[in-house]
């Protein structure tokens, strides 16, 4: 698989990572045995960058991602903190750092962790010198190697590029989410920074497999979170109308060249943008991990194709989503 620099980390990453949300919770059960072998199967398909926090089933995801880094030690594992607490300025301390961070390193059974990064803090946070020299110090102390920030609008990813300790930013961006390409991706690549770009088949929708009949479990986040009732919206569906992004579809689906799915077309799309370093799809079982995998070893879309991803996007989702983040 192509590799690329991860920013300021130095680190050489496979360009199509491992999203671990799924294997933890929030999109109906996936067993232990299930995600051992998503995971496994990435690995072997040439996956070397794997994404958990430790929310993601409240320490679920980091626990298997632990134990399959002891099975496969050259893997990169980044994580996250900050989400268990009330998203308050205030909660982003150093006291809550270091306890997390220890449940972190002990649930993963790596020190230093490899990527540390805040998920998705209050945007005010971007702004306080104290919780970067907080960061500055945990790596000094051998805890963390480096960190980064998950962000959710691209002002507060221009904030974070613009910090000299942050080695990557994560950012959601797929054919239904184009506005980092405006400036993030530039000014990422200008500061040498890593940017992981996440929800890469808003969630789901993106495979083309879903119709307006599609039911979701109750403890699915596309069923629970469509307005944005447990957190922010634009991580369901990337924020954009259930219906809309199927209607959307339609217009994309003719647009996949044989021999691709219509993910894989999604995950090529996302590659071929200047400044990504790596996509990191969820997968709930081995096939799902495979394929995913796959989609690196496809060619550059043409510029045509690029034009018409993009005039899809113009006319149905840019209305909904281009000026919310």
């Amino acid at each position: 698989m192509e590799e690329r620099v991860l920013g300021r980390t130095g680190a050489s990453v496979g360009v199509v990572g491992f999203g671990a949300w799924q294997i933890g919770a929030d999109w109906s059960e996936v067993s232990e045995d299930d995600a051992e072998a998503a995971l496994e199967a990435a690995a072997g398909a040439g996956v070397t960058f794997y994404d958990t926090a430790d929310v993601y089933g409240d320490g679920r995801s980091e626990r298997i991602v632990g134990a399959f880094r002891k099975r496969r030690p050259g893997v990169f594992v980044a994580t996250k903190m900050g989400r268990r607490a009330e998203q308050v300025h205030a909660n982003y301390s150093e006291p809550h750092f270091l306890s997390w961070n220890d449940d972190s390193r002990s649930r993963l059974d790596m020190t230093p962790l490899d990527l540390v990064q805040l998920h998705c803090p209050p945007t005010s946070v971007y702004g306080d010198d104290e919780v970067f020299a907080v960061l500055d110090a945990m790596v000094a102390d051998g805890r963390i190697a480096h960190y980064g920030v998950s962000v959710e609008t691209c002002e507060e990813a221009l904030a974070a590029i613009a910090r000299p300790g942050v080695a990557t930013v994560q950012i959601i961006l797929n054919p239904f989410r184009q506005k980092p390409l405006e400036r993030v991706l530039p000014a990422a690549a200008d500061a040498g920074v890593g940017v992981i770009a996440r929800v890469p088949l808003a969630s789901g929708l993106l495979s083309g497999k879903y119709t307006a009949e599609t039911e979701f479990a109750p403890d699915d986040h596309r069923n629970y979170n469509r307005q944005g009732e447990a957190f922010d919206v634009g991580e369901t569906f990337a924020g954009v109308d259930y219906a809309t992004g199927l209607a959307a579809v339609e217009r994309l689906r003719p647009l996949v060249p044989a021999g691709m799915t219509m993910a894989q077309f999604a995950l090529r799309w996302i590659l071929d943008q200047p400044g990504v370093t790596v996509v990191i799809p969820g997968a709930r079982n081995a096939e799902q991990a495979r394929a995913n995998a796959a989609a690196a070893a496809f060619p550059p879309l043409g510029e045509d194709l690029h034009a018409e991803v993009r005039a899809v996007y113009d006319d149905l989702i840019r209305p909904q989503v281009h000026h919310r983040w």
